[in-house]
Order: structure tokens, then sequence, then C-alpha cells
């Protein structure tokens, strides 16, 4: 198991390398980079908004000022690769493509940032003062608090439902709990999430919870008893939205593998042998089936801490890497798209081998590395 291990770790790099290639090319390839985006700006004659996505320093304010002395006429364009770019100063957009590093062809630009990102060097934000790896850390416990506790109790609910569901298939409590699940799956987290503010949230009704942040302004005043309190007081309403919809596929799913399983020989042998229905579910049926389930466990989680919490995010003005990303997608600031890229490829990569390890967990029976040779 430790050479599969070390495998796999080694077939990370490449991997990951890969993605970032990919990624890379397609996202100098789309239009309305940064520098279309200043231009916009400009072209809007904001000198402030010059200065602010410039950076904020001492010689940000030179290509506000170009563009205040010039005023916008006069000029020729500097080049044809930027939209809109009529009207500004050649050497205004001279000095933003030194400042963003496109002065540089592409293959010297991203061989300089995995260069940098192995050294744990992942840049600074074009449009915040601010370096990636802090926003990063700073956004991160929002969203692994989201991620960790939605998918925790996702499965824990899912499981035990789906093989109820599977023992009683066809029963009552099958079709009630199924109309239940097929609702709220039908019924998108972030309206539920908006219901939930409206009616616990100080929006019509009632204001038994909070509505943005994960702690209160005086949450390092408070003994560590009430600090959790608080925490799990916050996080109560964005986790009920995230868990209202996130459970029926995966009960389902659950449901089924255990039927599948059910259905087999080896369980009527094990009933036959006289075995309790618990031993057979849980001693025989249990490790096959859930070998499925447990695979889209990396998924889930990835899809739940960057895509699944966006809106969630938004909603409950939690700032987390949902949020961040998106920000970062639509504003072209690259060092943190390709930052958190990185961080979510690499963390999805490392939960894959989780869950593999996982497999062996549940049944010992699986041996990666025989197969492997």
């Amino acid at each position: 198991m430790i050479s599969y291990i070390l495998r796999r770790i080694l077939l990370m790099i490449p991997t990951l390398f890969g993605i970032m290639v990919l990624n890379f090319a397609i996202v100098q390839a789309a239009p309305g980079g940064p520098i279309e985006r200043i231009v916009a700006k400009l072209q809007g004659n904001s000198v402030e908004a010059t200065a602010r996505f410039s950076g904020g320093g001492s010689d940000a304010s030179a290509p506000g000022q170009a563009l205040h002395e010039n005023g916008g006429s006069g000029a020729t364009s500097p080049s044809s690769r930027y939209a809109g770019a009529q009207g500004i100063d050649p050497e205004l957009i001279k000095e933003l493509e030194v400042q963003f590093g496109f002065d540089k062809p592409i293959h010297v630009r991203f061989f300089k940032m995995i260069g940098d990102y192995l050294r744990f060097d992942f840049g600074k934000s074009y449009f915040r003062d601010e370096s990636v790896m802090s926003l990063v850390v700073s956004k991160m416990p929002v969203s692994i608090s989201i991620g960790l506790w939605t998918t925790l109790i996702v499965y824990l609910v899912s499981i035990p439902l789906g093989i109820r569901k599977a023992v009683k298939d066809g029963s009552s409590f099958d079709i009630w709990s199924s109309a239940a699940i097929i609702a709220g799956y039908a019924i998108p987290s972030f309206l539920f999430a908006v219901l939930l503010i409206v009616l616990f949230a100080g929006g019509r009704y009632f204001e038994w919870f909070p509505l943005r942040g994960l702690f209160s302004d005086n949450w390092s005043d408070l003994p560590w008893p009430e600090r959790i309190a608080d925490y799990f007081w916050h996080i109560a309403l964005p986790i009920t939205a995230m868990v209202i919809g996130g459970f029926a596929s995966l009960t389902m799913l659950t449901k089924n593998s255990f039927l599948d399983e059910i259905n087999k020989q080896y369980v009527l042998t094990a009933r036959a042998k006289g075995l309790t229905e618990n031993r057979v579910l849980y001693g025989h049926v249990f490790r096959n089936a859930m070998l499925i389930v447990i695979a889209g466990l990396p998924t889930a989680f990835i899809s739940v801490l960057f895509t699944g919490s966006l809106l969630i995010e938004v909603i409950f003005s939690l700032d987390g890497m949902g949020l961040l990303g998106f920000e970062a997608a639509i504003n072209r600031d690259y060092p943190v798209m390709f930052g958190t890229l990185y961080f979510f490829t690499f963390l999805g990569l490392i939960l894959n081998l989780i869950g593999d390890l996982l497999y062996v967990a549940v049944d010992p029976r699986i041996d990666f590395e025989a197969r492997n040779s």
C-alpha cells in the first residue's frame, strides 16, 4: 500500500501540471483580460478606479495621471489586442502590460507562474492590495466550515435513510420518504436559504439566527463554550440550506446500491445460514454496497466547497473561497484565479487518494498494489 500511495503522489505532479497548462491556455485565449477591464474603466474617465485597479501604490497613480493629462484625445490605439483602447495613451497601456507581466511571451509567464508555485509563491492580486495566499487563508475557514459540515450531515442522513428505504422497499415509508426527498431536491438551495432568512433571520417573522458572518463581533471575548455555541448559531441556517437539497441523490444512490447487493446470491446464502438481518446487512452487504457511495465523497466535498456554496455565501454574507473564485473570474484577476484553481485541483487529487484508501478501509479485500502489478 505504501508503494501505491507513493505512485499516486508522484502521478499528481504531471496531472496538476497538465490541468494548469490547459486552463492557462484557455484563460489566455478568452477575451476580456485585466487590461481590457482597466481600459473600460479609463474610458469611463474613472481616475479613482484606475488607481485602485492598478494596485493603489505610488506608481499606480501614474496611469490615471497620464489619462488626465492627455484627456483621452489625440492618442492612437496602442494595440489591436485590447478592445476599446482607442483614445488611451499608448504609454499607459505599456505600463499596464509591464505591471501585469503581459510584456513577456505566454510560455515565459506560464513557467514563471509554475516556478513561483513550487516555492509556494502565488503572487499578488491584480485588483486587491493583498497576496493570493493571504486571501486564500482568510477565506478558508468559511469554505471549510460549509464544506465539511454539509458533507458530514448529508452522509450521516443519506446513508441510514438509503439503507432503510432499501430494506423497506415498496412500503409506505419508502413512498412518503421518496416524496419528501423529491420535494427537497426540487427546491434550489439558494431559494430555501431565502425562505430561511424570511422565517428565522429577521426577514419577516422571527429573528432567531444571525444573518451574516461566522462569528459575532465579540466572539474573541467569549469563553470557549460560548464561542462554540456562537459558531454553530451562525452556520445553522447556511448549512440547513445546503443540506436540504444535497441528500436526495446520495440517498437514492445508497438505496439502489443496497437493493442491487441484497438480491445477489451471497446474501441469500447468508440468510439461509441463519444470520440475523442486521448481520447480513452490515456484515456482508454494507461493505460492497458502500463502495460506490464512498467513490463520490471527494467530488461531493469539492462541489460543496467551491461551486455549491457560492450563492449561499452571497446570501448569508459569508466571504469564502467560492465567492473569491467567482469574483476573480469576473474581474479577470489571474493570480487569484490560478491560485484558487491550483488549490482546488491539488485538494481534489488528495481527496481522490483518500477515497481510494477508504475503499480499503471499507473492504480489505481490495488490493490496489496487486491490481496495478
